[in-house]
């Protein structure tokens, strides 16, 4: 029982992060239909530049907190400068282009932006300063850090906050007029290409957080350790349903407890022949049944028709 507990835990945590990610992939998605493949390397660069600041930083004799909050800072303004000019120049002109050209576009960012990543930090892995105490609570048997605290914590006022933007707000209402018609919405007077350039910044932003907490919570940094959180955040998104908010948060959550429940007893099922590290079929495996028996995801798609 406190194997369970424990890895349901670990799963919350590691959902949390997807669902960050997952968030980004939905509102681009629900806006203009576009799949931001790149949205992988924005959560390396943001997890590489936090790095890169709280490095330079550490011999300042400034507390951990304080080091992790400057880091989140300015990872979000490179995140969301880089993110605002990829949708510039590689999506916008291409925005009535068949579909298969901003797709293919998109893969070819997420390679560039891993080349350049790669020729600026250099490919070696590098340890993540730890930054907050590491003395674990004792809940009985299972434990959670501070950092996995704070994860857990932070994602639930962002994904609160964003929920209320998108819902409540004069920007939220533009957000949702320009996903039913952007050229409607234009005529009322919202800015669709601004909307969308928006949209591509607040992305950026929960993914930066999402690059910093994964850093924290895991320890290293490299250019390619963008790849699989984003194909996880994106299978996330498609498994709650892509263009849904809720549904980018639930199959978060839920694809974070799946991989954390198989990898605790993996060995046991299938007799010590696969180990933790092949935890990763079960996400995949849910997302094939879930797209067999359900094609709109878990809570549907919010994705308006174009008139």
């Amino acid at each position: 029982m406190e194997t369970l507990i424990q890895q349901i835990i670990n799963g919350l945590v590691l959902g949390s992060m997807y669902a960050l990610v997952a968030l980004g992939y939905t509102m681009v998605y629900g806006i203009i239909n576009l799949i931001n493949f790149a949205h992988g390397e924005i959560l390396m660069v943001g997890a590489m530049v936090s790095w890169t600041v709280v490095t330079a930083l550490g011999d300042a004799g400034l507390p951990g907190w304080l080091l992790m909050l400057i880091g989140l800072a300015c990872a979000v303004v490179v995140c969301a400068v880089l993110n605002f000019s990829v949708e510039k120049i590689a999506y916008r002109p291409l925005r009535n282009a068949p579909r298969l050209a901003p797709l293919i576009t998109a893969m070819g960012m997420s390679l560039l932006l891993q080349v350049l990543a790669m020729i600026i930090w250099k490919p070696n892995p590098k340890p993540f300063p730890l930054l907050l105490p590491t003395t674990p609570f004792d809940l009985g048997g299972p434990v959670i850090t501070v950092t996995q605290c704070l994860i857990l914590g932070l994602t639930v006022c962002i994904l609160a906050g964003l929920m209320y933007l998108v819902n409540y707000t004069k920007l939220g209402r533009a957000m949702r007029a320009t996903a039913e018609n952007p050229r409607v919405a234009g005529l009322m007077g919202v800015k669709p290409d601004f909307i969308i350039s928006t949209t591509f910044v607040i992305g950026a932003a929960l993914a930066a957080v999402a690059g910093l907490m994964w850093a924290a919570n895991y320890g290293t940094v490299q250019h390619t350790m963008g790849f699989m959180p984003g194909l996880k955040a994106f299978t996330a998104a498609v498994l709650g349903g892509i263009g849904n908010l809720a549904g980018a948060v639930v199959g978060g959550v839920l694809l974070g407890l799946i991989e954390a429940i198989g990898a605790g007893y993996l060995g046991d099922l299938t007799g010590g022949v696969l180990g933790s590290h092949y935890a990763d079929i079960f996400a995949f495996i849910a997302l094939i049944l879930v797209l067999t028996l359900r094609p709109s995801g878990l809570l549907g798609e919010r994705v308006a028709d174009r008139a």
